[in-house]
């Protein structure tokens, strides 16, 4: 009889390209341009063909723009879950007051509802943002958990070479300083946990995966970066990466982004994202090759029937108090 596969749930973070001009200080960003309409057919067509189901981590200023509405409720229609990604996608949200968070949530939740006919009870932060306040707000309005954490050793560096290729001002770039999370962050555990809130309540939070041990990130953009030395050496990397989490039993938070089906052919003002200058057809080979790997060896799922099903199989959680 077959070992039962461990489970992994496989998100996306539907970062439009104003979000990324405006993380990176381009000009114009205020006007909304949007690419939706391309990636969003693009990657639910490669994930019918994959037979995979997975949750869309939307903008609340994207699903309160109306032209997006058609094909933001395409993800629905697909089968797929959506989940609160912010409204107005800035990484340094957990700045907020509890108050402004709440407001943040909530008219992100109305637009999401109204573009899709669902109402979102999962979030992630831009940037990996979260704060206590965060966490306090999200269970006061049903969520069923946070999944903002991003636990790696690398996110200074990261952010360092993020700053270093943008257009961002001194004030700027501090507004930014937790961009991807702290370096105290990478303390955190890698498998779902359950937050001890100041409340006394609790919310469940499912960490993006880094590979255990080494804390070191493996979602779908660091293997199209990776694949610019060498294809060989990205499936080594994934292939290790697997097995880590099987040696220590972590069922891996997958995490995809909009540029991993797109290339910079698509989105000219965007070629300053790392990996950008991967042509479409090649980054779609990629993700197809990554699936079939993570779906030989765990069952793939969307995030909300990840959590549903931790908390059937009554899987113990390990609590951490803010």
């Amino acid at each position: 009889m077959s070992k039962k596969k461990l489970m992994a749930s496989i998100s996306l973070d539907l970062d439009d390209k104003w979000s990324y001009m405006k993380v990176h200080g381009d000009e114009g960003w205020e006007k909304f341009p949007s690419y939706l309409d391309i990636v969003l057919p693009i990657t639910l067509d490669i994930l019918d063909k994959l037979d995979i189901k997975i949750t869309f981590f939307i903008v609340g200023q994207d699903a309160a723009i109306e032209k997006n509405h058609p094909v933001l409720r395409s993800i629905v229609e697909r089968g797929h879950e959506v989940a609160n990604h912010s409204f107005h996608h800035e990484s340094w949200l957990k700045t907020y007051s509890k108050e402004k968070i709440e407001e943040e949530i909530r008219i992100a939740e109305e637009a999401i509802l109204k573009a899709t006919g669902k109402r979102t009870n999962m979030f992630r932060g831009p940037g990996f943002s979260w704060s206590n306040d965060l966490l306090e707000v999200l269970e006061k309005r049903g969520y069923i958990f946070d999944a903002s954490l991003l636990p790696t050793y690398l996110s200074p560096l990261m952010r360092k070479y993020y700053f270093a290729k943008s257009n961002l001002s001194a004030e700027e770039k501090e507004s930014r300083k937790e961009l991807f999370g702290s370096f105290s962050e990478s303390f955190y555990p890698l498998k779902p946990y359950t937050w001890e809130l100041a409340s006394k309540k609790r919310l469940m939070e499912v960490p993006v995966t880094t590979i255990p041990v080494f804390k070191i990130p493996f979602h779908q953009s660091y293997l199209i970066y990776i694949s610019n030395i060498s294809t060989g050496l990205m499936k080594l990397y994934l292939r290790f990466a697997i097995m880590m989490c099987k040696l220590t039993r972590t069922q891996p938070s997958y995490l995809l982004h909009p540029l991993d089906f797109i290339g910079g052919d698509h989105v000219p003002e965007l070629k300053f994202f790392p990996g950008m200058n991967v042509q479409m057809k090649k980054k779609l080979e990629i993700f197809e090759t990554a699936m079939l790997m993570l779906k030989k060896n765990f069952e793939l799922l969307p995030m909300g029937e990840f959590a549903a099903r931790l908390k059937e199989e009554k899987q113990k959680l390990v609590s951490i108090k803010q």
